[in-house]
């Protein structure tokens, strides 16, 4: 049984930037037989870019959403009609989530206009999935209880916590709200104990995996940009993490994915 991977979570146009060769790579990627991979947003304007560059591949599909930078933060509300109107002009079933966005008290830390702002702009954005009825991408890094008690005010908000970075009582708080934890490569590295611990916790039928390509390559690509590809190295390391066969773990991630997103589409 061929093992069939899908990346949940790449921005293939910051490989792009990095002259990383995308269109080639990508073309001996799928012929090998690669699940899909999910093209994340960033900025309100980037997603017609992203399209242009990938849309001709039939198992790529992408989501638009607003990081939480000090310039989309100081604007959020023309800042997330950009992004309204540029999911308007998207082709029909190529778009399958809103995000990432989130909170950053990592970079955001300390500036009390910056804590307010990205509390909006996080906001704005939920709304504006639900509007859409879409799932959400949550980047939440150093903020995990304020990311939980915003997301617990809109209960009917549904989606993934992306690059999961906290313990298994956050991961059990996530989970018992109805959220998706999603995992990239630093769950190889080897002070990630606390992300490990997490990862046997999570049950098999709310868990992705990612890349987050170009960062967080996996152990032993630590150091080099990451991409799609490598996310085998991250499937077979959580799998023997788990006890699982890498075939079940695949199977099993495919689906949720599909559950999600829509994508993939059942073979």
């Amino acid at each position: 049984m061929a093992v069939i991977f899908t990346d949940f979570h790449a921005h293939l146009s910051l490989l792009e930037e990095r002259r990383i060769g995308t269109q080639n790579f990508l073309k001996d990627l799928f012929s090998q037989g690669f699940g899909g991979i999910l093209d994340v947003g960033t900025e309100a304007d980037d997603l017609d870019r992203r399209v242009a560059l990938f849309g001709s591949w039939p198992a790529i599909r992408f989501s638009a959403g607003i990081w939480p930078s000090p310039q989309a933060i100081g604007d959020a509300k023309a800042s997330v009609e950009r992004l309204k109107q540029s999911i308007k002009r998207a082709p029909r079933g190529i778009l399958v989530a809103l995000g990432e966005c989130g909170l950053d008290r990592f970079h955001n830390r300390g500036d009390d206009g910056l804590v307010r702002g990205e509390i909006e702009l996080f906001e704005l954005q939920i709304q504006l999935a639900l509007e859409l009825d879409l799932p959400v991408i949550v980047h939440s890094r150093d903020a995990a209880q304020e990311t939980l008690g915003i997301l617990q005010r809109y209960p009917t908000a549904r989606g993934v916590i992306h690059c999961f970075s906290y313990g298994k009582d956050e991961g059990r708080r996530f989970l018992d709200a109805g959220w998706y934890l999603s995992f990239a490569g630093n769950v190889t590295y080897k002070n990630a104990e606390n992300l490990r611990e997490a990862l046997r916790f999570v049950s098999v039928d709310r868990l992705l995996l990612e890349t987050d390509s170009p960062y967080l390559s996996p152990v032993p690509h630590r150091g080099q940009s990451a991409n799609p590809g490598m996310v085998e190295v991250t499937y077979r390391f959580v799998a023997d993490l788990r006890g699982l066969p890498v075939e079940q773990l695949a199977e099993s991630v495919r689906i949720n994915g599909s559950k999600l997103f829509g994508f993939p589409t059942p073979p």
